[in-house]
């Protein structure tokens, strides 16, 4: 038999692919975690991780381990809710896109924590997603709906993205004034292969093989670009102070966050606290996300 303790950290190492992220995050050392991971394999006789340049991946017992270890962790943590049904306390941890996590819901999450002084907040604010399913997070504002059954998928908010540029660069270059106009304008968008979400692939969208000559993997980075003059790009709308709309009577385009949380964990008082909060700060922002009239076709 093996010590359930170990497959804490098992389940650990699993969610961060790291032995070292996992040890930061409980409060031990890394040679703790491999230890006692080890000492877990020995117990059930497989190998559950295998280490590779780019971090710790599982196996195929260790992925079937790892379902069993999410199903103990969520009746242990509600077999603590037992007593205390409705405290609204403990971390809420949030995986959102980097622009949305950042310009949105980063300055207004000192409201929530004035309100509830129970609770605290982790927000992963960056490219890509960490995911509800595998309890790597509480909940995650993603930019399609997630299939799993072990989620509830709600859809959050729409939003609104369209082309600008810097007043600077216009002043220099111009301005087109039809969608074919722009294979002649330097771009700004993602690097290509490094694009996480078909959703993001807006300069095709705009016009088949349009290409960016400056790219990043960072939306708040093209959004540096285009302000510093490097050409013009899509942006969602709430991240383009001080940049002038291109074309906008031609390109405006729209997309959805969609609100995923683990189906275990959906009704506990801290994820009903932060879920009703976030949808309330959208409907806050609604005029901010989505500011234009959708362009009829």
């Amino acid at each position: 038999m093996f010590d359930w303790d170990d497959l804490r950290l098992f389940l650990a190492a699993a969610r961060a692919g790291s032995l070292a992220v996992a040890a930061q995050r409980l409060g031990v050392d890394a040679a703790t975690v491999g230890r006692r991971v080890a000492r877990l394999e020995t117990a059930l006789k497989s190998t559950l991780l295998v280490r590779s340049a780019s971090g710790l991946h599982l196996t195929a017992t260790g992925a079937q381990l790892l379902e069993r270890a999410l199903d103990a962790e969520s009746a242990m943590e509600a077999a603590g809710r037992v007593t205390q049904p409705d405290l609204i306390a403990g971390t809420v941890r949030i995986s959102a896109s980097e622009g949305f996590g950042g310009a949105v819901l980063a300055p207004a999450l000192p409201s929530l924590l004035a309100t509830h002084p129970g609770l605290n907040v982790e927000l992963a604010a960056s490219s890509g997603f960490l995911s509800p399913s595998r309890r790597e997070v509480d909940m995650a504002i993603t930019l399609s709906p997630t299939d799993s059954p072990r989620l509830i998928v709600e859809p959050l908010t729409t939003y609104q993205l369209a082309l600008y540029a810097a007043p600077e660069h216009l002043g220099r270059h111009g301005a087109p004034t039809t969608i074919d106009d722009l294979s002649g304008f330097d771009m700004v968008g993602y690097v290509d292969d490094l694009i996480y979400a078909p959703e993001l692939r807006y300069l095709e969208e705009i016009r088949p093989n349009l290409r960016p000559r400056l790219a990043s993997s960072s939306i708040r980075a093209q959004r540096d670009m285009i302000a510093g003059g490097g050409g013009i790009g899509v942006l969602p709308c709430f991240l383009a102070q001080g940049l002038i709309r291109v074309l906008p009577d031609q390109v405006l385009i729209e997309r959805r966050f969609w609100l995923s949380t683990h189906r275990e964990v959906h009704g506990t008082a801290r994820l009903r606290t932060a879920r009703r909060w976030i949808k309330g700060l959208c409907r806050d922002a609604a005029d901010r996300l989505s500011p234009y009239r959708i362009l009829e076709t």
